[in-house]
């Protein structure tokens, strides 16, 4: 019961915030997903099970269960709130768990695998897994009470601590070293373009014509309330960029703050509405140079992967982003993208990027190569973490 207030105030709060017409849309967008999710799981091999429906659960649940997919191994995914669960435990042999909430059902599911001896593989792209760090997140500060107290345990600390589980699955180094600390064998799967988004960039970089008007376009996508603090870091820096070049747009994406000094230029800072996953990449398309802050030092922030590189890339848009673990790890800096680690710098990053179409255009390409080569399950290649599930079969 607690669990259905918490999806029908999740929606509600939709609905408010991005209006009755397009809080619909996506509450019927996710609606179709569910069902989706309920009907298309047959009988395999890896039975990956995800919390949500967003683009958490596309990443780690879609596109990872294409990627295995294509490496041999029959994939399905589907939803906690699948009522049929416990009937996959003997049509499965390795069952991962990603951003799930351990609910009397998922203990129960939970028990019925380890019953049966078969392997369970924790996966997360995020610290929600620690309340010590999602509490302080936007996101969780904006939940109300109920939705906090589904929280209270972090999504799925229960099964990060519970000694049966011996291997977990993430997204980069850095929460990679954290999972190893609760004592997990760990395999980085990194976040990966889908074979139907190669294809949407195709479409879009042959298709799609930039407008001729002489405006370099800046854009920022936030994705989720909890990426407030990271724009407000280099607010700043776009001061002074918006200040200096008269011909430049900031264009805004995402449930995002920004009515802040950067009001001032109101009339060159352009939101752009909720648009499908499809869509999405003809509006990252519409700017010239990506930008991807985070608050460094945050554990919280320093977890996030690079995905506010690769999906930019993958249509040739350069990057400047935090010069953290994560993004050095991605970005050759000056090569084929930009990191920075102060308001000076991302002024300076920025500018040069503005003022040489050239680099923009090279570092944009450099930055497609790099993300077709590491970053498609089209080029996957982590033979490690595939021997292993094959060693579970």
């Amino acid at each position: 019961m607690k669990s259905f207030l918490v999806k029908l105030g999740k929606i509600y709060k939709m609905i408010r915030k991005n209006g009755p017409w397009n809080g619909c849309r996506i509450v019927f967008m996710y609606v179709g997903i569910f069902i989706k999710s309920l009907f298309g799981v047959k009988s395999g091999d890896i039975l990956i099970i995800t919390g949500g429906v967003g683009d958490s659960a596309f990443y780690r649940a879609g596109n990872q269960k294409e990627e295995l997919n294509m490496h041999g191994f029959r994939c399905f995914s589907t939803i906690t709130d699948n009522p049929f669960l416990l009937k996959y435990v003997s049509r499965f042999k390795i069952f991962i768990f990603h951003r799930t909430i351990v609910t009397p059902k998922i203990a129960a599911f939970l028990e019925e695998i380890k019953k049966a001896k078969k392997e369970i593989i924790f996966d997360t792209d995020d610290l929600v897994y620690d309340i010590k760090y999602f509490e302080n997140t936007d996101s969780y500060q904006s939940m109300n009470a109920l939705e906090k107290r589904q929280y209270e345990k972090g999504v799925g600390e229960e099964i990060v601590k519970d000694g049966y589980v011996k291997v977990a699955t993430t997204t980069t180094s850095f929460l990679a070293n954290k999972l190893r600390e609760s004592g997990k064998i760990v395999y980085i799967s990194k976040n990966k373009i889908s074979n139907h988004e190669l294809e949407i960039a195709e479409k879009i970089r042959q298709n799609f014509k930039k407008k001729e008007d002489g405006i370099v376009r800046i854009g920022y996508y936030s994705g989720t309330i909890s990426h407030n603090k990271d724009f407000a870091s280099i607010t700043p820096a776009l001061m002074n960029i918006l200040e200096k070049y008269e011909k430049t747009e900031l264009l805004l994406a995402g449930p995002l703050d920004s009515e802040n000094e950067l009001n001032k230029f109101k009339d060159r800072v352009k939101k752009l509405p909720f648009v499908p996953r499809d869509q999405y990449y003809e509006n990252l398309y519409l700017s010239d140079i990506n930008l991807a802050p985070l608050i460094k030092g945050d554990p919280f922030c320093e977890s996030k992967s690079e995905i506010k590189f690769t999906e930019p890339g993958v249509l040739g848009v350069p990057t400047v982003a935090i010069r953290n673990q994560t993004f050095s790890e991605a970005i050759e800096d000056g090569v084929d993208g930009f990191l920075a680690d102060n308001i000076s710098e991302w002024t300076e990053k920025i500018s040069r990027l503005i003022e040489n179409e050239n680099l923009r255009r090279e570092m944009g390409e450099k930055a497609r190569e790099k993300v077709l080569r590491e970053y498609s399950n089209k080029n996957s290649h982590n033979e490690k973490y595939y021997n292993y599930l094959k060693s579970k079969l």
